[in-house]
């Protein structure tokens, strides 16, 4: 009788060893011969998973979206019923920082996917579209409903992003530069 494979167990396999390579060496280390030694398979298998380094720097972001999706919905159901709009705001966008090492692992990869989308322009397609429904969701719970101010605000999550990656903010000095926004935004939260 063949061997029963479980394709998800493998392809999880596989993904978890790429998020390791790019984590700790970078995308541009990402191969299939690194990713096949890394999951202790043979390259041959990995390449039945993921054909070219573009699908497996897809799948790559996708494995980042998915666990970033599940930190902010965990986040906000925390939050219980009706949260006020500043408090969702702040607690989405904290949950997408990268303020621990679990989350830096997964901001390494997509800072580094933002890096390889910018020479690869088809790679970003599907950035594009999520950026935009992120940007008009945001843009909907601030009392002004204003695009560019929600453009702006998650153009400050990026920075913050990359510098607490970089290590030059902690991450109470993240947080606190995020709460100082949402303040311009919403007011202070004794008035808010």
């Amino acid at each position: 009788m063949p061997k029963k494979v479980d394709h998800q167990q493998r392809r999880t396999l596989i993904a978890d060893a790429l998020m390791r390579v790019a984590a700790d060496q970078g995308l541009e280390a990402v191969s299939l011969r690194h990713v096949a030694t890394e999951a202790g398979v043979s390259a041959g298998m990995v390449q039945h998973y993921f054909r070219t380094k573009d699908e497996m720097m897809a799948f790559a972001l996708s494995v980042v979206r998915e666990r970033s999706q599940i930190r902010v919905t965990e986040a906000v159901a925390r939050l219980g019923e009706a949260p006020a709009p500043r408090l969702l705001l702040r607690t989405i966008i904290a949950a997408l920082l990268p303020l621990d090492a679990h989350t830096r692992d997964d901001g390494r990869v997509a800072l580094a996917f933002l890096a390889y989308t910018a020479v690869r322009p088809t790679a970003a397609t599907g950035l594009r579209e999520g950026t935009a429904q992120l940007t008009a969701f945001v843009a909907s719970v601030l009392p002004t409903n204003d695009v560019s101010a929600a453009a702006g605000l998650l153009a400050l999550m990026e920075g913050l992003g990359v510098y607490l990656l970089g290590g030059q903010y902690t991450a109470e000095q993240a947080l606190d530069a995020l709460d100082a926004q949402l303040d311009l935004l919403f007011g202070t939260p004794a008035t808010a």
